[in-house]
């Protein structure tokens, strides 16, 4: 099955100008009219195939991604700036100022995908394409950590030659990211603050404001761009994202923590509190705590809540947030054990028939209609409302190895290895258990098939773990 995975990332391969430079998102024959944009390469869809060809030993192709999505990079830079396959891009698609409804984009935002036309045209999309004109804020967070990847992949390999992050070109990106995300803001939580649909849930789900995905691939960004940054002494984001780190680290490990320690006191707090000494800071009230929260939830378990704004906390289990959080190491090690004892505690529930559900419970009924504004693809238990995404096999058994609980990765593996192939690899899964192909998934789905190689990599070699992986406290020094 492995072998048939490996032939099937390999056919999913887009070049531009004889070069590989990403991976569509599905190879399902399908109408034209039925493709959308599944012959994209997005950046979020690429991280695991990126993944999954370092640990293979293919560099090329993610050296070629990086460089690609950096000339597509809203900024100025001139061609002359950079070399390679970067002045390339820049040069066919000419730095174009991106004008959304008459908004000029942040300098530096990041495409959420881009297509190659037959004519070697390039058309990237920053949202002014995408259904809903949703916001990629998540491209940009995950470009820094698979450029942090493939450099840590470099070092394995003892090919200092390959090394790109010195480049004028990639400094220079790297820091118009950080501008964005560290800008002055009307905030005053060290979280990043985002709009709805910004990342993978990509729809209206009621995850705007400081969702937990954001906020882990905000945390490892960070880390990554603290090394990346660093033979630039004199940059003034360093000091920034020293303080950030500690800032954010804190702030999430106290503040989105749920566990019935946590939820007891909760059901104890005081409203209306005035001051800089009140506990309840953001005036939760006790009945806003659903009642499937305290029976899901077992004293040896706990996890990080999805969202936390004035007035609210959003109780849903966010599984991609919570297993970034692990493997970035956001979560305490104690923290991150409890996080694995309620995936294996509700088993049934999260795992079921098919690794696993992207967020739970889903939102049903009148909360559904007003949470997803009845969009009829996130029905209850289906795509984001609760669907099963075995693309989430790698962060799960990234998750698993670096807290030492390998067998529930394996488990996992197992379980999806019965069905994926003769499914034909699909995107999700729809029901509560996971149990049917959803409803509008692409077979052949390109994340699902590299999901699966780096889970059974990582097993393997758990030294890949290293790619994704980095310091764990933010008060180290960076070597």
């Amino acid at each position: 099955m492995v072998k048939a995975a490996q032939e099937r990332l390999k056919l999913s391969i887009m070049s531009y100008q004889q070069q590989p430079v990403g991976t569509v998102a599905s190879k399902e024959p399908a109408p034209k009219e039925e493709q959308l944009n599944y012959g994209h390469c997005f950046v979020r869809d690429f991280i695991p195939s990126g993944l999954a060809f370092l640990m293979q030993g293919e560099r090329a192709i993610v050296r070629n991604f990086l460089e690609f999505t950096l000339g597509l990079q809203s900024d100025k830079l001139q061609t002359k700036d950079g070399e390679g396959l970067f002045a390339q891009v820049r040069k066919t698609w000419q730095g174009k100022e991106l004008l959304i409804d008459g908004i000029r984009l942040g300098e530096g935002l990041m495409p959420a995908s881009f297509e190659v036309t037959s004519s070697q045209n390039i058309e990237p999309d920053f949202g002014q394409r995408a259904i809903g004109r949703v916001t990629p804020v998540d491209s940009g967070l995950w470009w820094i950590i698979l450029l942090r990847a493939y450099e840590k992949a470099c070092q394995i390999a003892n090919r200092p030659d390959e090394s790109i992050v010195h480049r004028l070109e990639f400094q220079r990106g790297i820091q118009l990211i950080l501008d964005i995300c560290l800008s002055q803001r009307f905030d005053m939580t060290p979280t990043l603050l985002v709009p709805e649909a910004a990342f993978m849930i990509d729809r209206r789900m009621a995850v705007y404001g400081h969702p937990l995905e954001i906020q882990a691939l905000f945390h490892q960004a960070l880390y990554a761009a603290r090394y990346e940054l660093l033979q630039n002494e004199s940059y003034i984001h360093k000091r920034e994202i020293d303080t950030r780190l500690e800032l954010l680290t804190n702030y999430i490990r106290e503040r989105y923590w749920l566990d019935p320690k946590r939820l007891r006191a909760i059901y104890r707090y005081q409203t209306e509190e005035f001051g800089e000494t009140a506990l309840n800071k953001f005036n939760i009230y006790e009945m806003s705590v659903p009642d499937w929260v305290l029976p899901w939830l077992d004293r040896k378990g706990g996890y990080l809540a999805g969202n936390l704004g004035v007035g609210w906390i959003d109780f849903r289990f966010f599984t991609q947030g919570n297993l970034l959080a692990i493997i970035s190491g956001l979560a305490t090690p104690e923290q991150s054990q409890s996080i694995m004892n309620l995936i294996e505690i509700q088993w049934s529930k999260l795992i079921g028939n098919m690794p696993m559900k992207l967020c739970y419970p889903a939102v049903v009924g009148r909360d559904w209609e007003t949470v997803t504004g009845c969009d009829p693809k996130n029905i209850p238990w289906s795509y984001h409302n609760g669907g099963s995404w075995p693309v989430l096999l790698w962060s799960l058994t990234a998750a698993a190895i670096k807290t030492q609980r390998v067998e529930l990765a394996k488990k996992a593996i197992e379980t999806a290895e019965e069905y994926l192939l003769d499914d034909e690899w699909p995107e999700y899964y729809d029901g509560e258990m996971g149990e049917t192909i959803g409803r509008e998934a692409r077979l052949y789905q390109t994340w699902t098939i590299a999901g699966y190689l780096v889970a059974n990599y990582l097993i393997q070699n758990p030294e890949h773990l290293n790619l994704m992986c980095f310091n764990d406290n933010p008060q180290a020094i960076m070597d």
